[in-house]
């Protein structure tokens, strides 16, 4: 049975499509270091059927995870896609052979990209394409990004994505962004201990512009909080639940897409949406990024 609440919904501006704010993200699906096959392909095709009939209606994922191994399972466990489902990508890198992760964002190579996505979702058209900068590794870096914004915009007139978004970008760049078109969405690394954000997400509200947090959890280095730790002790919660709780109450426009492989945690996840939050313990864990940065 679906869950009564994944977080509530948001819709995304300009457009018909409304999600609830409580999503998934498929990353972890591939092998390990986000590469190759998975060791369990049976259960990563679980994962995603359990998440779509729980109610999640927002999957974020890019065919540089594996790569094209996590669009191909996508593909296999949910094509034909139930109606209001938004397949949501990410454009602007490419695996090597080695498993790093390199700049792939000349137009032609963002048109590629695109290609590859809607071949291995099996889609005539994307809903939403993120621009993903990439920076200095897991952070935002300045630098125009209107060569790649402009040619999305040109796929998008095309018929190819329907709207845009950019990744791990800076306020500077969301701003160059919004002058060439419209963008629906914001995905950049932001959690209860790393909130560099904060101002760029009000701002985005007043906008009515998704804020889609990367790392909701800590990513690679997951949170490590004693604050957490005990309030999650107290509210009968884990501290992963507590720190995905605290995000949707840290504004309306953030939506989550916590990942993972495994159905015990996606079924965690996804309870944390219930999870209500009274003032003192906001102020409590919002205290958790000024003792990180101590």
């Amino acid at each position: 049975m679906p869950h009564p609440a994944l977080g509530g919904q948001f819709t995304f501006p300009g457009t018909p499509l409304t999600v609830h704010r409580m999503g998934y993200g498929a990353m972890q699906l591939s092998g390990p270091g986000i590469y190759g096959p998975p060791k369990d392909p049976e259960t990563a095709v679980a994962v995603l059927r359990e998440a779509v009939a729980a109610g999640v209606d927002h999957i974020d994922t890019s065919d540089y995870y594996g790569p094209h191994i996590t669009n191909q399972i996508i593909r296999r466990a949910l094509h034909p896609y139930p109606a209001g489902l938004v397949i949501v990508t990410k454009l602007g890198a490419r695996r090597t052979p080695d498993k790093s992760w390199v700049p792939w964002n000349a137009p032609k190579d963002l048109e590629a990209g695109v290609h590859d996505n809607l071949r291995n979702l099996g889609l005539e058209a994307i809903d939403i394409v993120n621009y993903r900068v990439m920076g200095t590794g897991h952070g935002p870096g300045e630098g125009s990004v209107e060569p790649q914004i402009t040619a999305l915009a040109e796929l998008q007139r095309r018929g190819l994505i329907r709207h845009i978004g950019v990744s791990n970008a800076t306020a500077t760049q969301v701003a160059e962004a919004q002058s060439i078109t419209d963008i629906v969405c914001v995905q950049n690394n932001y959690n209860v201990a790393h909130r560099d954000d904060d101002t760029l997400i009000d701002a985005l509200a007043g906008q009515g512009i998704a804020y889609v947090p990367f790392f909701p959890l800590g990513g690679f280095t997951p949170l490590q909080s004693s604050t957490l730790n005990a309030v999650a002790t107290r509210l009968g919660a884990t501290p992963m639940q507590l720190a995905l709780a605290w995000l949707l109450h840290r504004s309306p426009n953030i939506l989550l897409i916590p990942g993972t492989s495994s159905l015990a945690h996606l079924r965690e996840n996804l309870a944390a949406a219930q999870l209500t939050l009274d003032p003192p313990t906001l102020a409590e864990l919002d205290g958790i990024a000024t003792a990180a940065h101590a």
